[in-house]
């Protein structure tokens, strides 16, 4: 089989340390790496910012998205080649010989080697005479090299691609070769030739199209070919062309600005489009029709909630920060309440005079400490941690831990008020107990996700056994990274899980985002949220909507063409049907019904 590279001028390779190929395509099967691409447009930023170039950056999307159209541009070509015109590029070379004469053919060729060389010509592992001698999987060099010159020309004049054109400027084989008539001669063959399958087009005409239809923006030229030739190409293309939209979708949540009130408040959402298509999908289900593949994204189930027991139904509740209520109850009664067992009785005889018969008591949980920490580092010094970055699911000793608890909830039960809490599903803070005892628990990568991440800033671990550090321009405000560095300091050992996302945002930067599809962490959930009923007879899950199927696939592994939410994750895209396999049953439906059987008093 023939293996194509997407060609890099050795300036471009010697500038930007390009060592390896970015792309290449193997018969049909395209190999794109990602993290070269975020690699390179690193390198390329850091380096135009040097040179005072800083507002014409690059993003992996856009370099993802080039190498892609290089490559199916190679795969029309082979299907044009094979099944349409066999031998058509062996005619061509001949044409070529005899309209430019042998010697500036072959002095094209020599040039472009030289100027793109392929990896074996860069590493001198050939001179480019000898690698124009010779064949590829029976096929000569000359008409590879030949089919590479006409997508360096395309690649040249597509506009929406301009702020990359130094990687494979033509101007220098412009300048001391017939480069330019050889297109053109070359061009004029084609036109001559059988046309291709694809709306009778000659072969330039074809690959010009998404070009043309969508001159200066990349994504939609992606869109043009998944939606014009995506039949043609197959599933496997088709796949890997939703998948490079997505990486463009990320792209735009680097570099957009992390909001703030300055940016305005966000529009609120409306979901009238998506209850039409519920009813629709309805519909269907009622009339025994088959449903598309979006529309089992909906991940239709059966209603069934908690049953509702004589008290539930008439549930008053009210909810208190702990830490705020125990201050105002300190100047209220004029002496210092710190523990939950020290909230005077006239409180809770108060609430109950007003009818409230639940009380939710927010941040009862060991939190962690790393919360607290990232706060004070970053100038808010009278902050404590988070409600939602926890430690442990005891209570927290601060607040007097078990027995001031139990304490509480036995006053408060006769006077017929039951305590509610917090359960945060999707995630712990990030230094936890689940984090340092059980990292495989989380979603993580053995590297950064984006070259420019760095981590050497303060140990927020109080364990001896690891050490936890979120990523630099946290600190500095610059960047909100995606993941954070836990390090084992026995084994040296390094992961980078991802902080909780949920995708409207910026990440969760003191929380660690736990992985789902992983069945062992899902049944230590259901036990943690049986600990938690048995404890408190209400429960409010703390953003719960992202361990829904749809949302959790939507944010983590996303359907190809889904993806963006979350920067990096389209790495670990997957289809529904992949997804399925891993992740069977919704998390809530399990957790409801698991609770009906077995507490069915909450």
């Amino acid at each position: 089989m023939i293996k194509f590279d997407f060609h890099v001028s050795r300036a471009a390779r010697e500038k930007y340390k390009i060592e390896q190929s970015l792309f290449s395509v193997t018969g049909k099967v395209i190999l794109a790496d990602y993290q070269q691409a975020r690699i390179l447009s690193e390198r390329i930023n850091s380096k135009r910012k040097e040179e005072g170039n800083a507002d014409q950056f690059v993003t992996a999307g856009q370099i993802n998205a080039l190498g892609l159209l290089h490559e199916i541009f190679h795969l029309l070509i082979r299907k044009y080649e094979e099944t349409d015109n066999p031998g058509v590029f062996a005619k061509a070379i001949s044409h070529l010989k005899n309209e430019i004469s042998e010697n500036g053919l072959e002095k094209t060729l020599l040039a472009f080697i030289e100027e793109f060389p392929p990896l074996s010509v860069y590493n001198n592992v050939l001179t480019a005479e000898e690698y124009l001698r010779r064949n590829t999987s029976g096929k000569s060099n000359k008409e590879i090299i030949l089919e590479e010159i006409i997508l360096l020309h395309l690649e040249n004049t597509n506009p929406a691609a301009s702020n990359l054109r130094e990687l494979y400027a033509d101007d220098n084989l412009a300048a001391k070769t017939n480069y330019k008539q050889l297109i053109e001669k070359t061009e004029t063959f084609f036109d001559s030739e059988i046309p291709t399958r694809l709306g009778g087009l000659p072969l330039f005409k074809l690959l010009r199209k998404p070009i043309s239809a969508n001159p200066f923006d990349l994504e939609k030229q992606l869109e043009f070919i998944r939606a014009e030739y995506g039949a043609y190409l197959g599933d496997d293309i088709l796949n890997r062309l939703l998948r490079g939209v997505d990486l463009i979708r990320e792209d735009y949540k680097l570099f957009v600005p992390h909001g703030g009130g300055e940016k305005g408040t966000p529009p609120v959402p409306t979901y009238d489009e998506d209850l039409e298509k519920l009813r629709l999908i309805r519909e269907k289900l009622t009339a025994e029709k088959k449903l598309s593949e979006d529309e089992r994204r909906f991940y239709l189930e059966y209603e069934k909630f908690t049953e509702d027991v004589q008290w539930i139904p008439e549930v008053v509740m009210i909810a208190k920060n702990v830490y705020v209520w125990m201050h105002q109850l300190s100047v209220k009664y004029k002496r210092e309440i710190k523990h939950l067992d020290q909230i005077p009785d006239e409180e809770l005889d108060q609430l109950a005079r007003w009818n409230f018969n639940a009380l939710w008591l927010i941040g009862i949980w060991e939190r962690s400490p790393a919360s607290q920490k990232i706060k004070h580092l970053t100038g808010n010094i009278s902050a404590v941690s988070s409600a939602y970055s926890l430690y442990d699911y005891v209570i927290a000793e601060e607040l007097g831990g078990e027995w001031a608890f139990q304490n509480l909830k036995d006053r408060a039960w006769v006077r017929g008020i039951r305590l509610a809490s917090d359960m945060v599903p999707n995630h712990m803070g990030i230094y936890s107990k689940w984090v340092i005892e059980k990292p495989d628990y989380f979603l993580q990568r053995n590297e950064p996700p984006y070259p420019n991440y760095t981590f050497n800033g303060p140990n927020l671990s109080e364990d001896d056994r690891v050490e936890i550090r979120i990523e630099d321009q946290y600190y500095t405000r610059k960047d909100a990274a995606v993941v954070f560095q836990r390090r084992d300091r026995y084994t040296g050992s390094i992961r980078y899980i991802y902080h909780g996302n949920d995708g409207t945002n910026m990440p969760w930067n003191d929380t660690a985002q736990l992985n789902l599809l992983n069945p062992e962490v899902r049944e230590s959930l259901i036990q943690t949220i049986m600990h938690v009923a048995r404890k408190t007879p209400i429960i409010r899950f703390d953003a719960a909507m992202t361990l829904a199927k749809k949302h959790y696939q939507r944010l983590w592994f996303p359907a190809p063409g889904s993806g963006g939410a979350i920067p990096s994750r389209t790495d670990y895209s997957m289809t529904l049907e992949q997804f399925n396999q891993l992740m069977p049953n919704e998390f809530w439906r399990e957790v409801v019904d698991r609770i009906n059987s077995e507490m069915p008093n909450v």
